[in-house]
């Protein structure tokens, strides 16, 4: 083919496909008639100029749940195929997966135990109601701080108990406090024993991991000091319940964990239903040590996390 007509057919694939021009508009760019673009055009792909790839984002989501039931030790491991690895996108496809999920599985009799936060929210405001009798909804750790910032803990508990047909029960608690000496005089009030107890009394458990940046909703809260500052950023990969973890799912600093109120981080691993909702690049680290410490034994999220998890995994072992 003679040089100049492929010049014309690259420089009509480069408007058409990467400039977003239509065939009109390359027509009067390059000075030719609109049926000689559309000739250009076959020829770039005729020529292997343009090769054109289709990606089904619905391709490999089974396999990437099988994979990670086997590499985490998953009950369950749901993979939602989103269109774009954008934070509101994600937690809204996850928020309206688990809300489905929740729908087939929570049963007459059963206890809901959810926490606070973006991810939660989309959960509860995708929840449809489910004539079941004598379900339980209970916050499994404090939300109310020091700070203005909405944690949304009493919207999401109202939208779960109005699905469920239940009054929901309230945990009206900081989620950290200063003095080990606070948290045990707050333990031992009855009303705050028997909420603490109904917590760990939960056969599901809903809840999401906290990504380590200073615009996360857990540190807006105002409930660290400088020092748990320092510590949290140089060792943590996430938290759960306020909980903080180190990639292996190992506790973080005992004497934090011992002023945080609310549900241990060990019960979650005897529910029935240990559902851990997140996706996002900012997560990837904090889902990885949630599932080496074996808090969850059902996982929702994205297949681009999905597979960021399984490749972070491959190389961690590699590596051993």
């Amino acid at each position: 083919m003679e040089k100049e007509k492929l010049n014309k057919a690259i420089e009509a694939a480069r408007l058409y496909y990467l400039l977003d021009y239509n065939q009109y508009e390359i027509a009067k760019e390059l000075g030719i008639s609109r049926p000689t673009v559309s000739r250009l055009l076959q020829i770039a792909k005729n020529e292997g100029i343009v090769q054109i790839k289709i990606m089904d984002p619905t391709d490999g989501i089974e396999n990437l749940s099988k994979k990670l039931e086997q590499k985490f030790n998953l009950k369950k491991a749901l993979v939602v195929s989103i269109p774009q690895y954008e934070d509101t996108i994600i937690k809204n496809y996850l928020g309206e997966k688990t809300a489905a999920y929740l729908q087939d599985i929570v049963k007459d009799g059963d206890i809901i135990g959810v926490t606070w936060g973006t991810t939660l929210y989309h959960v509860a405001s995708s929840l449809k109601q489910k004539f079941v009798k004598d379900v339980k909804v209970v916050q499994l750790k404090g939300g109310i701080s020091h700070s203005e910032t909405n944690t949304y803990y009493s919207e999401i508990l109202y939208l779960f108990g109005k699905a469920f047909n239940t009054a929901p029960i309230h945990l009206p608690l900081p989620a950290i406090v200063d003095h080990v000496v606070v948290k045990q005089a707050m333990e031992a009030d009855r009303h705050i024993k028997r909420v603490l107890d109904l917590g760990r009394e939960a056969n599901i458990a809903v809840f999401t991991v906290g990504p380590i940046r200073s615009e996360s909703l857990l540190f807006q809260l105002g409930y660290f000091t400088e020092e748990d500052m320092q510590m949290i950023y140089s060792k943590a990969a996430g938290d759960i319940c306020s909980r903080f973890f180190d990639q292996n799912g190992n506790i973080l600093n005992e004497s934090l964990n011992d002023r945080t109120l609310g549900i241990e981080l060990d019960n979650l691993k005897q529910k029935e239903h240990s559902i851990l909702v997140a996706g996002g690049a900012q997560k990837i680290d904090g889902i990885y040590g949630a599932l080496k410490g074996g808090y969850a034994n059902v996982l929702i999220t994205d297949q681009f996390t999905a597979r960021f998890l399984l490749d972070k995994d491959e190389k961690l072992d590699s590596n051993l």
